[in-house]
């Protein structure tokens, strides 16, 4: 699933490829990904305005209209967005006014897209918890006092700290000597710093680099990020850790397969 570098990534490409362009027209290839409102009403919704501005809040696109509409885009496991668009595995084609398209593409039909009058309204939307770069490190220190839970499952809960997923978890607990498995509340003030820290390098690394390619993310051209050759842990089991040669394990941990070093991270 695509995390906030990613969609960060697309949400800067759109801005400067397609901010101010005009939708001439909405071409609903499978109607499955349409969440809100009907086929018909969304592809009305969206004819004949213009893309004003483009927002991301954790894993979601919101492209801002003319007409004070919003459309949501939460790219969810497989969903990708291509420009210039052929179609060719597209789920929805936006025509724009320069003669070039943006295809939606979704292989598993995860993906949702809506158009509302507020985006603001969304439950997901409500329901996240603040971005890595809007806290600072006190807040941070307070959020984890009080959690018992393991920090790794933690730190991929939305509603706790938005953006981050499986993939950016294992990669800032490995840099920042931490096992996924020690309980939030273990963790000492200077392993919260270390923590904190880390998950901003990391993340600022991640949008540098285009984001990772590890599964179905592409960038806005097709092409894919050149983030996963940084990876220290991430998708290293049985391969020696980088700092010290130990094997990178892979174990499940709150339904998700974790990668990590059993020597450097404590």
């Amino acid at each position: 699933m695509p995390e906030l570098p990613e969609v960060e990534t697309i949400k800067r490409d759109l801005e400067r490829i397609i901010k101010g362009s005009k939708i001439t027209k909405v071409s609903v290839y499978n109607p499955m990904v349409i969440r809100y409102p009907s086929v018909e009403e969304f592809k009305k919704e969206l004819t004949g305005v213009i893309i004003k501005n483009i927002l991301r809040r954790a894993k979601v696109l919101i492209l801002e209209l003319s007409n004070g509409k919003a459309l949501v885009i939460h790219l969810k496991m497989t969903g990708q967005l291509v420009y210039p668009g052929d179609g060719k595995n597209s789920r929805v084609t936006f025509h724009l006014s320069n003669g070039q398209s943006i295809d939606f593409n979704d292989q598993r039909l995860f993906a949702e897209l809506r158009v509302l009058d507020d985006w603001r309204t969304l439950k997901f939307i409500q329901g996240l918890g603040p971005e890595p770069f809007d806290i600072t490190l006190k807040q941070f220190k307070d959020m984890l006092k009080v959690k018992k839970t393991k920090i790794k499952p933690l730190l991929m809960d939305q509603t706790f700290i938005s953006g981050i997923g499986n993939l950016y978890a294992a990669e800032v607990l490995f840099r920042s000597g931490i096992d996924p498995q020690r309980r939030a509340q273990s963790l000492s003030n200077q392993e919260k710093e270390n923590l904190f820290n880390e998950i901003k390098k990391v993340l600022e690394e991640a949008i540098y680099y285009g984001g990772s390619s590890v599964d179905n993310y592409v960038r806005l051209s097709g092409k894919p990020g050149e983030y996963a050759a940084h990876h220290k842990v991430y998708g290293r089991e049985g391969k020696p850790c980088l700092a010290c040669k130990t094997v990178i394990k892979r174990i499940s941990l709150g339904g998700r397969g974790t990668y990590f070093c059993p020597k450097c991270q404590k």
